[in-house]
C-alpha cells in the first residue's frame, strides 16, 4: 500500500510540474497573442489561424505523436528494466525523427503554393506563413523525440523547463517579427499574410531554442545512460530494425486519432468558409470572422484545455507502468486521479467564462471584443469535454488500447462535419455554427471513451460526488459571488479593468474556499498544486482544512 501511495504521489507531482509550466507556457501565449492579435487585425489573424491548423495537421501526421509514443516505449522497457533497449530506442526515435520530419518539411515549403490555390483559395496569403512554418516540422521532430525519452523516464521537468524557453522565445520573436513584417509590406496587397508569417517566425525560432536545450540536457545525461546501461540485467537486446517497427506500430494509431482529432478546425474552416462565400460574403469579411473565433474564442479555451492535456501526458508513464506490471488497481487510481484535477480546473474555467466572458475580452483584445466576448460566453462549454476526452483517450491509450480512440475520434468527426455543415448553410447562425461543432466533437469522444474504460478495465468507476458535483457546485456559488462583485465594484468605477481583475481575484478565492469547504479535495491532494504546501498551510490556518 505505501509503495503505491508513493507512486501516487510521485505520478501526481511530475504532474503537477507539467500541468503548472503548461499554465504558464499558455498565460504567455494568451500575453503575447493580444499584442500580435491587435497588430494583425482580424484578417491577418484569420490568415494566421487557418496557417496553423495546417501546420498543425502536417505536424502531427509527421512527428506529434513522437513525444507520446516515446514515453509509452521507454516507460515500459524500464518497468522491465530493459535499460539497454530504451537508450536503442532514443536513437531510433532520431532516425524517425530525421526522415519524417525532413519529408514533411519539404512538403509543406513547396506544397504551401498549392494548399492555397486548390484547397483554401478562400484564405488568400495562407502560403506565406505556411513556409515560414515547414523548418519548425523537422525540429519539433527531434525535440519530441527527446521530451519523450525523458517522460519515459518520468521526470517532466526537462518537457516543462523546454516548454518554457520555447514560449518565451516564440512570444518575443512573434510580436516583434509580425510589426515589422506589417510595417515593411504597408501597401501591399498581402501585407496582413506577412504579418501572419511574422507570428509564425517565433514558432520556428522557439521550437530552435527548446531543442538545444534538450540536446545539452542529453548530452550531460549519457553518463547516466550508460551506468544504467551497465546495471540492466535482463540480457534482452533488441535490434534496430525491431524497435523502428515497435515505434512505428506505436505512433500510427496516435498519429490516426490526433488527425482525427484536429482535423476538425482545418475542416470548420474550409466548411466556414466555402457556404459563406456562397452566400456572397466578402473574402475579407470571412477572414476576420475565422480570425475573432481563432483569436479570441479559441485562444481563451485553449488554457484550460492545455492543462487537461498535461496531465493527461504525465499519466501515461505511470499508468503503462502500472498496466505493464498487472497493477490493476493503481491504474485505475491514476486515471480517477487525472479526471478528478481536470474537473477541478475545468468547471470554474467554464462557468468564469460564461459569466465574465464579454468583460475578460474586452480587457485582452481591442478589436471586436463583443463579438469574441458572445462566442466565449456561449462555447466555453468545451473546456470541460475537452478535458475529458483527452484523460479518457489517453487512458485508453495507455492499456494498448491505441485504435480505439482513432475509431472514436472519427465516429465523432462524422457527426461533427454533418453537424456543422447544417448549422452554416441552413441556418444564420454564421461564426456562432463552429461552437455548436466545437462542443459535440469532444463530448461524443468522452462517451465513448468512457464506454470502452469501462470495458477493458474491470471495475473501473469515476467517483462522482467530489469529481464532478462538488466542482461544479464551487463553480456555482464563484459565478454568485462573481457577478455581485461586478457590479458592485461598478456602482465605485466605469473602469472595466479594474472591475474585472477585482472580480477574478474574488472568483479565485470563493472557488477554492467552498471547493476546501465541501472537503473536494484532502491534504495529500491539494499539495500536489503548485505551491500546494502553501496552500495547504494557507486553507489549515484559515480552519478550512484539519
Amino acid at each position: 500500500m505505501a509503495t503505491n501511495e508513493k507512486k501516487g504521489t510521485d505520478f501526481l507531482k511530475q504532474g503537477g510540474i507539467l500541468a503548472m509550466a503548461s499554465l504558464f507556457v499558455r498565460f504567455i501565449g494568451l500575453i503575447y497573442r493580444i499584442p500580435m492579435s491587435n497588430i494583425l487585425g482580424e484578417e491577418g489573424n484569420g490568415i494566421y489561424a487557418v496557417a496553423f491548423e495546417i501546420y498543425d495537421l502536417i505536424l502531427i501526421i509527421s512527428s506529434y505523436s513522437l513525444p507520446l509514443a516515446m514515453s509509452k516505449i521507454i516507460s515500459a522497457q524500464i518497468a522491465k528494466k530493459e535499460y539497454k533497449n530504451s537508450s536503442r530506442t532514443l536513437k531510433v526515435g532520431m532516425i524517425f525523427a530525421m526522415i519524417s520530419g525532413g519529408v514533411f518539411a519539404a512538403a509543406l515549403l513547396f506544397g504551401a503554393g498549392a494548399i492555397e490555390q486548390y484547397i483554401y483559395p478562400e484564405y488568400a496569403g495562407v502560403q506565406i506563413p505556411l513556409r515560414i512554418l515547414a523548418p519548425t516540422i523537422l525540429i519539433v521532430a527531434f525535440l519530441g523525440v527527446f521530451r519523450g525519452y525523458f517522460q519515459g523516464k518520468k521526470t517532466m521537468i526537462p518537457t516543462a523547463v523546454s516548454q518554457v524557453i520555447e514560449q518565451i522565445i516564440n512570444a518575443i520573436v512573434s510580436v516583434v517579427a509580425s510589426y515589422l513584417f506589417m510595417k515593411w509590406t504597408f501597401g501591399d496587397i498581402h501585407q496582413a499574410a506577412w504579418g501572419a508569417a511574422g507570428g509564425t517566425m517565433g514558432t520556428c525560432l522557439g521550437a530552435a531554442a527548446a531543442l538545444l536545450l534538450l540536446v545539452f540536457l542529453i548530452s550531460i545525461y549519457k553518463p547516466v545512460m550508460r551506468k544504467m546501461e551497465s546495471r540492466d540485467v535482463t540480457n534482452h537486446v533488441d535490434s534496430t530494425g525491431y524497435l523502428f517497427r515497435v515505434l512505428l506500430l506505436t505512433i500510427l494509431p496516435v498519429i490516426l486519432s490526433q488527425t482525427v482529432y484536429n482535423i476538425s478546425g482545418l475542416i470548420d474552416y474550409k466548411i466556414f468558409g466555402y457556404f459563406s462565400a456562397e452566400t456572397g460574403i466578402h473574402p475579407v469579411e470571412i477572414k476576420s470572422l475565422v480570425g475573432v473565433y481563432s483569436s479570441k474564442y479559441r485562444v481563451l479555451c485553449s488554457v484550460p484545455i492545455a492543462l487537461s492535456t498535461a496531465l493527461a501526458s504525465s499519466m501515461i508513464p505511470s499508468a503503462v507502468a502500472a498496466f505493464t506490471e498487472g497493477d490493476a488497481e493503481n491504474l485505475k487510481s491514476h486515471i480517477a486521479s487525472v479526471v478528478k484535477f481536470n474537473m477541478i480546473i475545468a468547471f470554474p474555467c467554464f462557468v468564469g467564462y460564461t459569466v465574465l466572458g464579454m468583460p475578460i475580452v474586452k480587457l485582452l483584445f481591442s478589436s471586436n471584443y463583443i463579438l469574441g466576448g458572445k462566442l466565449l460566453v456561449a462555447g466555453s462549454l468545451a473546456i470541460v469535454f475537452y478535458a475529458l476526452s483527452n484523460v479518457t483517450g489517453a487512458a485508453l491509450q495507455s492499456i494498448n488500447r491505441m485504435s480505439l480512440p482513432v475509431i472514436h475520434s472519427a465516429i465523432s468527426l462524422v457527426l461533427h462535419i454533418g453537424i456543422v455543415v447544417v448549422c452554416v448553410k441552413f441556418t444564420s447562425m454564421g461564426i456562432y455554427a463552429l461552437l455548436v461543432g466545437n462542443i459535440t466533437f469532444p463530448l461524443v469522444v468522452w462517451l465513448l471513451n468512457l464506454w470502452a474504460l469501462k470495458r477493458y478495465i474491470p471495475g473501473f468507476k469515476q467517483e462522482i460526488i467530489k469529481t464532478f458535483i462538488a466542482p461544479l457546485a464551487a463553480s456555482v456559488w464563484m459565478a454568485i459571488v462573481t457577478l455581485l462583485v461586478y457590479e458592485l465594484t461598478g456602482l465605485i468605477t466605469t473602469s472595466n479593468i479594474i472591475r474585472t481583475l477585482v472580480s477574478l481575484v474574488f472568483a479565485i478565492c470563493v472557488y477554492f474556499v467552498v471547493l476546501l469547504l465541501i472537503k473536494t479535495l484532502n491534504k495529500e491532494e491539494i499539495v500536489q498544486f503548485p505551491f500546494g504546501y502553501r496552500l495547504y498551510a494557507l486553507a489549515k490556518k484559515c480552519h478550512l482544512m484539519a
